[in-house]
Order: structure tokens, then sequence, then C-alpha cells
């Protein structure tokens, strides 16, 4: 039988950390083994239960999550760091990239985005466990940020490639939908305009997101569940 990853919260909203208490339960292979609302007490839990991954906030009453990153950092800590923070600075951004976190996610926090990011974690620790020895191509595989060739200079337009799973006539569809609703809509109602599922729309939606074109909020209804809506940028709508 194989140990579930063991999760540390650290976050001072009682109420958010529930949320993500409820969410790492729903995805296989995790475990939560203990919560902190301020960075002490996060501090003695990472000490103590050596988790394998601290979900982190940056704002505490007591600190910040940074210098708690610093910390396990400098004490060559085997447990990993996510920041799920509603810290939109770049310089945040940057400084715990310097640190070596695993990844950065914006509040408000969807279920969907924390099971990707903690199956990518899972994924991560097995293609350690399967190495025998390093190649390029395993570092490449490995490090999420690894360099490319400079490309070389061309008379012709390249096309941007998309990544795995997208395609141009379903995202041009999406894309549609967006600027031309004069309202926010929802993964499943953007599903149901294209004729696709939900986690279609939100895979498009989110790549959108990513891409800037596409603006995301969410809307908390009952505690664990919040929808996630989307619009067109402001820029997409005025070049429209």
């Amino acid at each position: 039988m194989t140990t579930p990853v063991g999760i540390v919260i650290a976050e001072d909203d009682p109420q958010i950390a529930e949320i993500q208490r409820r969410f790492v339960e729903r995805v296989p292979g995790f475990e939560v083994r203990g919560i902190a609302h301020t960075t002490r007490d996060a501090r003695e839990l990472i000490e103590v239960l050596q988790p394998n991954l601290v979900l982190l906030d940056i704002q505490f009453p007591d600190g910040s999550g940074l210098d708690l990153l610093r910390e396990i950092r400098a004490s060559a800590s085997p447990t990993d760091v996510i920041l799920v923070t509603a810290a939109k600075e770049v310089d945040s951004l940057t400084e715990a990239l310097r640190c070596g976190v695993f990844d950065y996610i914006l509040k408000p926090l969807v279920f969907e985005r924390l099971e990707q990011a903690l199956q990518n974690f899972n994924a991560h620790l097995d293609k350690l466990k399967a190495l025998q020895s390093l190649s390029q191509q395993s570092v490449d595989g490995l490090l999420p940020r690894h360099g490319s060739a400079t490309p070389q200079p061309s008379s012709q337009p390249t096309r941007k490639r998309l990544p795995k799973g997208i395609d141009t006539l379903t995202l041009d569809k999406v894309r549609t939908t967006l600027v031309n609703s004069d309202e926010s809509l929802s993964a499943e109602q953007v599903g149901e305009r294209i004729g696709s599922s939900r986690t279609t729309a939100r895979r498009y939606l989110e790549y959108l997101v990513s891409e800037q074109e596409l603006e995301a909020d969410v809307n908390y209804g009952s505690i664990g569940r919040p929808e996630r809506r989307y619009r067109a940028a402001p820029t997409i709508k005025s070049a429209e």
C-alpha cells in the first residue's frame, strides 16, 4: 500500500484552511497531517511532522510566509512548498521562485487548480523515484523552467504552438463565446454553448486566462463549493 503524501496547511483564516483541507481530502494519495494558523505553529508542525508538502499562505498575523519559506530552504528540509496566496505582486512571485517553491496558486482557490498542482507534485515524486541516473532529457523533464535554444530569425510569421489537449477550433469557439457575452460565464455554461463537457471547457478557459485573454473571479456559495466565472479581458473586448 502506497504511503499518502503528507501535507501541512499553513493558513491564517480558519474557514479557508477548512476549504483547503476538504479539497485535499478529495484528491487520492494525499493526507492532511496538520493545520496551522500562525507561522509559529506552522514552523513547529513542519519540524515535528516532517510533511512532504506545505500549502503556505504569505500573510500571517505574526509574520510572513515568505520568511518561513526561506527558513525551510535554509534548514535543508525535504519539505516542498506550494504557496496559496492572494499576493499578486511580481516581487512575491519572484522571491518564491528564487526560494524553490513548487507552485504558486492565487486565491480565491478553486478545487481544480489545487488538484492539478497536487497531481503535478505526485508525478514529480514518481519521476524522482524512477531515476537511475541523470541525462539532460530527464533533468529537463523534472524542471518546470529549463532553458530552450534561441530561435533563429525568420521572415515567415510564426504561430504559437498550442499545448497538448488544446486545439485551434475549440479554442476559437471558447474565445468567441466569451467575447460575445455581456456577462461572466461558468465553465458549465461555456461547455453548453460550445457543445462540450464542463471539464473540457474549463481546460480551454484556464488556458485563455494564462494567456491573459480572459479574467476569472470566484463566487463562493456554500463552504467548499466556489464557482469560477470567466469574462473577456478589457483589452480583448475593446479590440473586437
